[in-house]
């Protein structure tokens, strides 16, 4: 029946949905006081873990809910089974035709053919939303109109944007879209998806506290990457895959924080 329930949240909102949600206020919309739910995992309601699994996949993990992104098959433990997951189809290192069937959402990030994906799901502690951006043909040629989505991700009063496989420098209404960012997962490889002095410029102008590199294919490359931010960006690499998140430890200067990939144990 969780899929039956999954179903329902995307396709009839309802407003009472987002009293369980700390305000984010990632568009600066006026929201109601929220109301503290029992903590299913081990954080608390302010506080959300992100865990860089593998390639472009994080977990995303509040007091209730554990979130997949770019999701394409096996996380590593196979008791451990995502709430919901994102996909996009850029490549199939991007999502899969055969995800786990015990996954109650599955938000794909593209929609049927001359029509792009139009996501806004509320799961009261969480919103998740998209943007499309246009993605080239798998080997340069040729385009797909709205064919990638950034997925925001607004818990715990933060802003959580993942870029996935952005080809394109967004537009001035594709940025207002998105909204205020505290957190960003960046393609940083700087061929498969944008040049990465370009990318940079991208996560300068959304201007987050916390960048995470993802998408990298080797040490040169994420170097690259961090040679463009490390003037304005204080570069930290913890030997870690995770880090837990709140309003409150977000820092002054912007951090790029470079997780070692890693599955569920």
């Amino acid at each position: 029946m969780r899929w039956l329930l999954g179903l329902i949240l995307l396709l009839v909102p309802a407003p009472g949905w987002t009293e369980g949600r700390i305000p984010s206020d990632c568009l600066a919309l006026a929201q109601a006081t929220p109301q503290v739910e029992p903590a299913r995992f081990d954080l608390a309601a302010d506080m959300v873990r992100i865990r860089f699994l593998q390639h472009a996949e994080f977990a995303i993990e509040s007091a209730g809910l554990l979130v997949v992104t770019d999701y394409y098959g096996p996380l590593g433990n196979p008791t451990v089974v995502p709430d919901v997951v994102t996909m996009n189809n850029a490549h199939e290192t991007h999502y899969t035709d055969h995800p786990d069937p015990r996954i109650p959402l599955i938000l794909r990030g593209w929609g049927p053919p001359g029509h792009p994906a139009a996501i806004d799901v509320d799961l009261g502690e969480m919103r998740i939303r998209n943007v499309t951006t246009d993605l080239r043909g798998p080997f340069g040629d040729g385009a797909r109109k709205d064919g990638n989505s950034i997925f925001i991700f607004e818990v715990a009063g933060l802003c959580i944007a993942h870029l996935s496989h952005l080809h394109q420098i967004p537009r001035p209404e594709q940025y207002a879209a998105i909204g205020r960012v505290d957190v960003v997962m960046v393609p940083v490889d700087g061929a498969y998806t944008m040049d990465v002095a370009d990318m940079a410029d991208v996560v300068r102008n959304l201007h987050a506290r916390i960048v995470l590199p993802m998408h990298w294919f080797s040490p040169e490359g994420l170097a690259s990457f961090l040679a463009q931010l490390k003037s304005d960006h204080t570069i930290l690499t913890p030997g870690v895959p995770q880090i837990d998140v709140s309003r409150a430890t977000l820092p002054e200067k912007p951090e790029v924080v470079v997780l070692d990939p890693a599955l569920f144990p």
